[in-house]
């Protein structure tokens, strides 16, 4: 009796280490979205609108989200890698040592006027890369995809990659600023 539980217990344990049995397609009426196939419907949730924002959408609607999710995304990387830097404790160069990390900054530079000085140097950054940060209407350059900025200035090799480099690099964007929202939310 004590072999035949142990050889149905090691029976047992091997099939957690057997591969899963693969799905043929997906089988959700998500996957009938006309946005299932685009960029960002990734594993392992593919198309995820659990709002139904895109219910009755069309492409200018999905743009305009995507357009947001990575304006969101891009803010949010920067927002994590700035909270993890004044959490470790850096301060720029003459910066007030009292001011805390993260939300609690807002109210103590509020205080002081070296910190309302900081505060509208803000501000104007956020306007000035607001302004930047949209297509030039006065440049000769059509942009590539959603969020493609570079308005014939910036390259970093961009034109060189091959379709499949471009799409992969766009898709790392996409997720790491998904996880810089997530991380920015706490």
């Amino acid at each position: 009796m004590m072999k035949t539980a142990c050889v149905l217990a090691l029976a047992g344990s091997a099939a957690a280490f057997a591969p899963a049995q693969q799905s043929t397609g997906a089988n959700t009426a998500l996957a009938a979205s006309p946005f299932a196939g685009e960029l960002g419907a990734q594993a392992p949730l593919g198309f995820w609108d659990p709002l139904g924002l895109l219910k009755d959408a069309d492409q200018n609607k999905f743009d305009t989200l995507r357009t947001m999710e990575l304006k969101h995304g891009r803010v949010s990387m920067l927002a994590v890698v700035g909270y993890l830097t004044t959490a470790s404790g850096y301060r720029f160069p003459g910066y007030p040592e009292d001011v805390p990390a993260g939300f609690g900054a807002w109210h103590a530079l509020g205080e002081t006027q070296d910190g309302r000085s900081i505060l509208v140097q803000m501000a104007l950054f956020f306007v000035l890369a607001e302004i930047v940060n949209r297509d030039a209407e006065w440049a000769d350059t059509e942009a590539e995809f959603v969020g493609d900025y570079r308005n014939g200035a910036i390259d970093y090799g961009w034109d060189r990659f091959s379709d499949a480099k471009k799409l992969r690099t766009r898709a790392v964007e996409l997720n790491n600023g998904r996880a810089g929202q997530m991380s920015i939310l706490g």
